[in-house]
């Protein structure tokens, strides 16, 4: 076989398939392998007229198929699978030659995968893709990892493949081994807080302001064309305003109420943990999820008293609706700060330097949370690389100032109504925290020292010291 493909896709699913025909549709000629052969028969057949494809039924034909060095793209399930396909294909490849993930693999997985195929010569680029199957094929967000090298060889393609925004394109080389898929677990976790807040402030609207569906989602139209706009507020407007062609009611009155999660966000939320990132709106709002489907404990609390202040006037209600804006925006750029924190966090963990300036240009297009006020974020870190948090760029603090009655009101609103808001409360939470002077955490640390010596520091004076509890008048000593 010629070896004259630039790049092969093994695993042709969906966001695969969709992967190979934008690389053949930007002029590439792709390889394309699937372990049903029937499945690469049949892209071929109904998109070859889209660019050059070069079929493989089996690894040897798929590899002989690929120019040196070889880019291989695995397009399948995360885990064991993955691992099983490396196997596969890793023995028929050559010093230099490229096996990229473009699943969503835990990027624990992809630092052991790179550090295990580098001995072997070989780079491993773990790429965070986001846009799902419509992005894939138009345009996604690509955040590759792996070795300067192997971005020097991929990343004309990905930028070429990818989305654009104001001629700039959606892909960049975010750092070495695992970083790439850090950043796109991330990315998923601040997913996972943008729609549940979204979800918070639709139910205010419905259960406090009375609108409807269809006048929530005139509301959220009305937002996508403020600070707001997003692929997420765009999209909720056209799921508001459906109406179920089987009742003639609102879609979002017939479906179940128990939301699927893949497991990013939960991955996020248990990485944060260990690098004591404290990434409060994400993790409730991957809680919220874990809640809605526990039937028999709703189940259980149903009819127990909450709430019970009825829907305001129309008057009111635009008042309140306003008042839902101003929450709805401050709470996003905590969920959004929290993630760029715990970035930071992981860099100096693992000893990559992320551009987070980089991250939000190419999370302004083609990615599931691509929002107009990332080109802000994207300057902000233009003006100052070291910036610790969006709260500390003038334009940002300003309006988390302007927010403050509306976003407290809010949620005091919704407590009294016994309406959940959990990722609301946490987000104005985790503001309060971390402006605070000083925190009850000085008890914590003297009841960890009462039941456990687990020593305290001092504001007066340096060094670890520990009270003896059981003689009170004994000196403490220092650690």
């Amino acid at each position: 076989m010629n070896a004259s493909a630039s790049i092969g896709v093994t695993g042709l699913g969906v966001m695969g398939r969709n992967l190979a025909r934008n690389f053949a549709r930007n002029g590439y000629t792709v390889a394309v392998h699937n372990r049903s052969a029937g499945r690469t028969r049949a892209l071929v057949d109904e998109f070859g007229h889209e660019g050059s494809f070069v079929p493989a039924e089996t690894a040897e034909e798929f590899v002989a198929a690929l120019a040196r060095p070889r880019r291989l793209m695995i397009m399948v399930q995360a885990g064991a699978a993955t691992d099983a396909v490396i196997d596969e294909f890793a023995p028929l490849l050559e010093n230099g030659d490229m096996i990229i993930d473009g699943g969503n693999a835990h990027f624990a997985d992809t630092r052991r995968r790179e550090a295990a195929l580098r001995e072997r010569g070989l780079h491993f680029v773990g790429a965070g893709i986001s846009g799902g199957e419509e992005g894939a094929l138009n345009g996604p967000s690509i955040m590759p990892g792996g070795s300067a090298e192997s971005y020097a060889v991929l990343g004309p393609m990905f930028e070429s493949i990818s989305a654009k925004v104001d001629g700039e394109p959606c892909a960049t080389h975010i750092g070495t081994d695992g970083a790439g898929h850090f950043v796109k677990m991330v990315h998923n976790g601040i997913e996972y807080a943008d729609m549940q807040l979204i979800a918070e402030a639709y139910d205010l609207l419905r259960q406090v302001a009375g609108y409807s569906p269809a006048e929530i989602a005139d509301v959220f139209r009305t937002w996508n064309e403020g600070r707001l706009g997003s692929y997420l507020v765009e999209i909720t407007a056209e799921v508001l305003a459906h109406t179920d062609p089987h009742t003639g009611g609102a879609f979002v009155d017939i479906v179940d109420d128990a939301a699927g999660q893949k497991g990013t966000g939960r991955w996020t939320v248990q990485t944060a943990l260990d690098l004591a990132s404290p990434v409060t709106a994400i993790a409730q709002a991957t809680f919220a999820r874990a809640a809605s489907g526990q039937s028999d404990l709703r189940a259980a609390y149903r009819g127990l008293p909450g709430g019970t202040t009825p829907p305001l006037s129309r008057t009111e209600a635009a008042r309140f609706t306003a008042q839902v804006e101003h929450a709805l925006y401050a709470s996003k750029v905590i969920a959004y700060d929290q993630g760029w924190k715990m970035i930071l966090d992981a860099a100096a963990e693992y000893g990559w330097k992320i551009d987070l300036g980089s991250v939000a240009r190419i999370w302004r297009g083609g990615c599931i949370i691509r929002a107009s006020f990332l080109d802000r974020i994207r300057a902000a870190y233009a003006t100052d690389p070291d910036l610790v948090s969006l709260l500390a760029e003038d334009g940002f603090a300003q309006e988390i100032s302007d927010a403050q009655v509306p976003w407290r009101e809010i949620v005091a609103s919704a407590a009294r109504r016994g309406i959940p808001v959990p990722a609301f409360s946490a987000a104005l939470s985790h503001y309060d925290t971390l402006r605070a002077d000083r925190l009850p955490a000085a008890l914590l640390q003297g009841q960890r020292d009462y039941f456990g010596a687990h020593t305290y520091r001092r504001t007066d004076r340096e060094g670890s010291f520990h009270t003896h509890w059981s003689q009170p008048d004994r000196p403490e000593t220092t650690a």
